[in-house]
């Protein structure tokens, strides 16, 4: 009889520990998971907020105007529009020198866009990264829109001439044009914990 209690102790043990390890996990998972959907309405609705004010922008002074918005506010409206979320987006073709991407986890969380951008099998082109205690959440950036060619196209059949002489004066080391439909243009990147 001891013996039979004393194997069903250590099967009880080992089964709270595999279970115990499971939940870590699982909850590891949990927490991913809010993240990536925090994240993810947080970049939506900063960015429905960037491109209805291009957008009115555009419609009130024309693409001209559209670039001197952008020049103006688009940093600040962006960081305001994140509330209590350190909100950026980064590329390593900016056009506003603040944009561009500094850090090498940056770097790396660009590579790893770019690669799950073309891998058909993953599903969540977006993901959540812990950098130095801190949680962190990437979104790839597309040229989704035909306006978006408007001033990041081709210089040579997108861009209207006095829309590339605003870039220019504005942006003066500008790399942001040159793109196509669906290409990959930019990262969200968004400080998820305090």
């Amino acid at each position: 009889m001891t013996k039979t209690v004393l194997l069903s102790l250590i099967a009880g043990f080992v089964v709270m520990g595999c279970n115990n390890i499971a939940t870590t996990t699982d909850s590891r998972n949990i927490e991913d998971s809010v993240y990536l959907r925090k994240g993810d309405s947080i970049a939506t609705l900063v960015q429905g907020v960037l491109l209805k004010n291009v957008a009115n922008a555009t419609q009130q002074h024309g693409i001209k105007g559209a670039v001197t918005f952008c020049n103006e506010k688009a940093l600040y409206l962006t960081d305001s529009a994140g509330g209590e979320y350190s909100v950026q987006r980064l590329s390593d073709n900016n056009r506003n020198p603040g944009n561009g991407i500094k850090s090498a986890s940056d770097s790396a969380a660009w590579r790893h866009l770019k690669a799950i951008l073309k891998d058909s099998t993953v599903l969540q082109k977006h993901f959540v990264r812990e950098v130095d205690n801190d949680i962190f959440y990437y979104k790839a950036i597309t040229i989704a829109m035909p306006a978006c060619l408007n001033c990041h196209g081709s210089k040579e059949k997108d861009i209207l001439p006095e829309t590339l002489l605003a870039i220019n004066e504005k942006y003066p080391l500008d790399k942001a044009t040159g793109y196509g439909m669906g290409d990959f243009r930019g990262m969200w990147k968004i400080k998820m914990n305090d």
